[in-house]
């Protein structure tokens, strides 16, 4: 037979539960204090602006009288702008150029840097240096350094016997140039990546297949390359969204000029807000740009699971 509860078990349990309610209310009412600011501040500047971006992308919009609806117009004037199209090509070819680029410096480096040689950490911190200066820096000094008529560049050419370059006014040039300009700074997060994988390499696989007769070039294609390559997609996509983002640099060299040459996406979404007062526009850009990346980080996201399976499979 089950016990029946005494007359003080019943009568004392209401009063211990009541106080272990209120001392959880306490604690939830604490935490709450101490992490709604956070709340609001996340709420504030990223939910919020994302979803009124997201409505005014349907709306006829400059940010100072009344807007009105529009629905899908503004995505269908993108697709027939060739102002919007020129900007993606450009954004497309500084992704190609700068992303592979920006890796291989990045591992080559890494590679030249992770053995023991004099001044290593010198030369580690010489390279990783130029990562740490903001854009607007960067567009400052080099607008500096390569202007046509009196700067460093043109200067050494000339002392070379070579004819002048024009550099950021030249349309040929221009988009190149700030190809080459943020591989200078963006080669040294690479090589920092690169050279903490690298360290992580088990050098059981390395010493058996130095056994094996196995050469420099196959242990770079068989046993690094392979254990690098969680690093490596994580790179590509960090790198391709910092592509595909870039603004800062060319807002302060060329503003999108000459001739278009250099006007990327989102220099192309500030324009339209803010320069041209049609905010709904800019915002059906933003939004174009933003399921592009959305897209790029998916596909990353499944090779990378693809490759993870695959290697698990061939471990066991």
């Amino acid at each position: 037979m089950s016990r029946l509860p005494t007359p003080l078990t019943v009568a004392a349990a209401p009063p211990h539960r009541r106080a272990l309610r209120r001392k959880q209310r306490g604690e939830a009412a604490t935490a709450w204090a101490f992490v709604s600011p956070a709340v609001l501040i996340i709420l504030g500047l990223s939910v919020v602006p994302v979803i009124w971006s997201l409505l005014l992308s349907f709306q006829a919009d400059d940010l100072v009288t009344p807007s009105r609806w529009v629905g899908l117009d503004n995505y269908r004037a993108l697709a027939q702008d060739p102002h919007f199209r020129q900007a993606i090509g450009n954004t497309l070819l500084f992704t190609v150029l700068y992303v592979p680029l920006s890796l291989a410096g990045g591992l080559l480096l890494a590679m030249a840097l992770n053995r023991r040689i004099r001044f290593v950490g010198l030369y580690r911190t010489l390279f990783f240096v130029p990562f740490v200066v903001s854009a607007t820096a960067q567009g400052v000094l080099f607008s500096f350094i390569l202007d046509p008529e009196f700067g460093a560049a043109n200067a050494v050419l000339h002392h070379l016997g070579l004819s002048p370059q024009g550099f950021l006014t030249d349309p040929s040039q221009a988009l190149f140039v700030l190809v080459a300009i943020t591989l200078w700074s963006g080669t040294g997060f690479c090589l920092v990546v690169y050279l903490a994988a690298l360290q992580d390499v088990p050098q059981t696989l390395v010493e058996a297949a130095r056994l094996d007769g196995a050469g420099r070039w196959h242990l770079l294609r068989h046993v690094t390359l392979p254990t690098l390559t969680p690093v490596t997609v994580f790179l590509v996509l960090w790198q391709t969204i910092n592509a595909l983002q870039v603004f800062d640099l060319v807002y302060v060299t060329t503003k999108g000029g000459p001739l278009g040459s250099t006007s990327v996406i989102v220099y192309f979404i500030w324009e339209q807000a803010f320069k041209n007062a049609t905010a709904g526009y800019g915002a059906a850009a933003a939004y174009a740009l933003a399921v592009a990346l959305g897209l790029i980080a998916v596909v990353l996201r499944v090779v990378r699971r693809r490759e993870r399976h695959r290697t698990q499979g061939a471990t066991a």
